[in-house]
């Protein structure tokens, strides 16, 4: 298949396009100009496609010949961050590539959201089915990517072959989020967390574009998909962190000091231009708001096979110390 990748050079779109090449698919990568991450790309038998993924143009352009669209691109990021940027990712940059996609021949669109479109579920485990209740947004990166679906589902019900799946915590060994925590706790430099009963969906990258493929090979248009093994607490995940790392977990801080830090931290990242580690809008999510999913359906209709939780921490802090060593 030709297939055609946006936000290839990032976290997701990097092993995807891995993923493609492995299983023999021509894949044109589509990078941001100057984009400082084309190394994960690097070696790798591609058609590298610079440009904007607000660019109609050259989107539609390179829609030509494409058979699967695979859309990753994202502003992912909470806090301080800049909203009319995020807005001109998330929502602006899926609406030019569902606008592109229309004048094309493609067999197949996966969109990549996320189970955060759902809202807070306040702790109710839920399936595809269900209809977000929160009236409001948690944050910026929850208000577009929740813009963006209703883009991508309108398109799919106008007939363009639009599949989304819903990712829960995505982790790998390269992860830019969560991954530089990990290498600090490994380090013995992570003494402290907070929000030890914070529930944490998780998927590992590799799972995860392999649902991506499926997606494109089995579903029928406009499905969606949670594609996520599972979750766990906080608490839990830094046992099994520290039980492969042989590393003591982090102590819990209290939540009243947490509350305090973050809303003076708020101050002075807005103050200084900087988004600081703990702000109001991450504290909001570490102690008030609880999303949880049920991937059942991804692996009953697609035949998806995601490794288990434990097992992929546990491979994550292997790889982490090998590397290290």
């Amino acid at each position: 298949m030709k297939t055609f990748v946006t936000g290839a050079s990032g976290f997701t779109g990097s092993h995807l396009v891995r993923k493609l090449i492995e299983q023999g698919h021509h894949v044109k990568a589509l990078v941001r100009p100057n984009s400082k991450n084309v190394k994960r790309l690097a070696g790798l038998d591609i058609e590298l496609v610079e440009g904007d993924i607000t660019d109609f143009e050259l989107i539609q352009a390179n829609l030509v010949d494409v058979d699967w669209m695979f859309h990753t691109a994202a502003f992912v990021e909470l806090g301080l961050v800049d909203d009319r940027l995020m807005e001109r990712t998330n929502v602006d940059g899926t609406r030019t590539v569902l606008e592109a996609a229309k004048a094309s021949n493609l067999s197949k669109l996966i969109y990549c959201s996320t189970i955060g479109i759902y809202g807070d579920t306040q702790g109710q485990t839920i399936d595809e089915t269900f209809q977000r209740t929160q009236k409001n947004f948690s944050s910026a990166y929850d208000r577009t990517k929740y813009t963006a679906q209703q883009l991508a589902d309108r398109a799919a019900d106008q007939g363009l072959p639009v599949v989304s799946v819903m990712p829960s915590g995505i982790f790998g060994p390269d992860d830019p989020h969560f991954g530089p925590v990990i290498d600090n706790f490994l380090k013995g430099k992570l003494k402290v967390w907070a929000g030890g009963d914070r529930i944490t969906g998780i998927v590992h990258v590799d799972d995860l574009v392999q649902g991506m493929i499926l997606a494109a090979q089995k579903s029928p248009p406009a499905e969606h998909y949670i594609l996520s093994a599972g979750d766990l607490t906080t608490r839990d995940m830094f046992a099994i962190l520290a039980n492969a790392g042989g590393v003591a977990p982090p102590q819990e801080l209290p939540r009243p000091l947490v509350r305090l830090s973050g809303n003076v931290l708020d101050i002075v990242g807005r103050l200084s231009g900087w988004n600081p580690p703990l702000s109001r809008e991450r504290v909001h999510y570490i102690y008030e708001r609880c999303v949880r999913v049920d991937g059942s359906k991804a692996k009953e209709v697609l035949g998806w096979q995601p490794r288990p939780v434990e097992q992929t921490l546990r491979e994550i802090v292997a790889h982490k110390l090998n590397k290290a060593q």
